[in-house]
Parts: structure tokens; C-alpha cells; sequence
């Protein structure tokens, strides 16, 4: 047993662990993104669809809870572990750098180590508006969820911000989709390009139908 913990400790440790780790965690939550946004599009078709997909989440009970603390500790896990990766890689960097090979090596790395806690703050906030009920006057406790979001979303500064992290969710998804494949030693010359592109449709569709929700209702599509 401790053998087995002590090779499975050094593998984490590892640069190939801690990428393996992102790889499977970004998998996970990229499902349940997409997975999220088809329940939450259920709003076109009107209140009660909306409410009754609603229902048979909550009606899961203990585990709709176990399934949320799954979720946390993805989420948990995925940020630590690229946190340390992207120590560990300024740490080894050499001081000297050809300027065309830092752009083309780094540029995207930087750019995801700030919009993932910047995203793990905003998921903090929206579970608090629109589970909770918590910066939300309107909310209403007996799990309307349509008149909810439809409340919550009136309010500008909030659909805002929603939107501004749904960009930041798509640029994120869009490097880190295809990433994972590289991670997990499944790149090829001849297939990266397409998998790079299905990754970049994919954060357009997660873009495009996520922000749909909160400019329909601000525009009074959806009442």
C-alpha cells in the first residue's frame, strides 16, 4: 500500500503527473459546462420546462450534493495543479529566451494561470446568486429557477459580468481543450490542427449559448 502511495506521490510530482491531472479534471469540467448550458437553454422553452428540469436535479437529493463536492474538488485540483505546473516551468526556464519562442511557448500558459482563478471566483458567485440566492433581492426560494435567472439577469452589471466570464471561459476552453490531448500524449501533426479547431468551435458554441440566456432577457425576449 505505501508503495503504491509513494509511486503514485512521485507520479503527481512529476511535470507528466501534475499535466495527466489537468488533463482528466479539464475533461471532467469541460462535460459539465457543456452539460450546463444544454440544461440552462431548456429557458426557451418557457417556464415550466425550465422548472421541471430544475426539479429532477433537486429531486436527486444527497446526490446532487456528492456530484457538486465532485465538481469542487475538479475544480479544486485542476487550479493547484497548473498553478505548481506553471511553477515549476518558471523555474526551469533558462534566463536567456528567443523572443519569437516565448510568445509562441508562454503567451497562452500566462494567459490561462490568471483567467482560472478568475473563473473559480466567478463560479464562486454565481453558485452564491443563483443557487443560494445571495446578492440576489429578487430570489425566490421555492426553486423557480426560471423567474430566478430571469430576475437575476435583469439586473445590467450582473449579465455584464456573465458575459465578460463567459469570453474569459471561451478563450480558456478554446486552449485548454485541446491541450489535454497534448497532455495526455495523444497529439499528432495530422490531427492537432483539426482537434484545434473543434476545440475553438466548441468555446464558440459555450460562448455564443451562454450569453444568449442573459442578453435575450435584457433585450425582453424572454420575460
Amino acid at each position: 500500500m505505501a508503495s503504491t502511495f509513494q509511486r503514485t506521490l512521485r507520479f503527481y510530482e512529476a511535470t507528466i503527473g501534475k499535466k495527466a491531472l489537468i488533463a482528466v479534471t479539464g475533461a471532467i469540467l469541460v462535460l459539465y459546462v457543456v452539460g450546463h448550458m444544454i440544461g440552462n437553454l431548456q429557458i426557451y422553452l418557457g417556464r415550466e420546462a425550465l422548472n421541471a428540469y430544475a426539479h429532477k436535479l433537486h429531486d436527486l437529493g444527497p446526490l446532487l450534493w456528492l456530484v457538486r463536492g465532485f465538481l469542487l474538488l475538479a475544480v479544486v485540483v485542476h487550479i493547484v495543479a497548473s498553478i505548481q505546473l506553471w511553477l515549476m516551468n518558471r523555474a526551469a526556464r533558462p534566463s536567456r529566451y528567443v523572443r519569437q519562442s516565448w510568445v509562441k511557448a508562454t503567451f497562452a500558459s500566462r494567459t490561462m494561470i490568471v483567467t482560472g482563478p478568475i473563473l473559480a471566483a466567478f463560479i464562486v458567485y454565481h453558485v452564491l446568486h443563483l443557487t443560494v440566492g445571495r446578492f440576489h433581492p429578487g430570489f425566490n426560494h421555492e426553486l423557480d429557477v426560471y423567474h430566478n435567472v430571469v430576475a437575476g439577469f435583469r439586473n445590467v452589471p450582473t449579465s455584464v459580468a456573465y458575459i465578460v466570464a463567459m469570453a474569459l471561459l471561451g478563450y480558456h476552453v478554446s486552449h485548454g481543450a485541446w491541450s489535454m490531448f497534448q497532455s495526455a500524449g495523444l497529439h499528432h501533426p495530422r490531427y492537432m490542427p483539426i482537434v484545434q479547431k473543434a476545440a475553438v468551435a466548441l468555446a464558440i458554441a459555450l460562448f455564443v449559448g451562454n450569453i444568449s440566456i442573459p442578453i435575450s432577457i435584457l433585450a425582453g425576449f424572454i420575460r
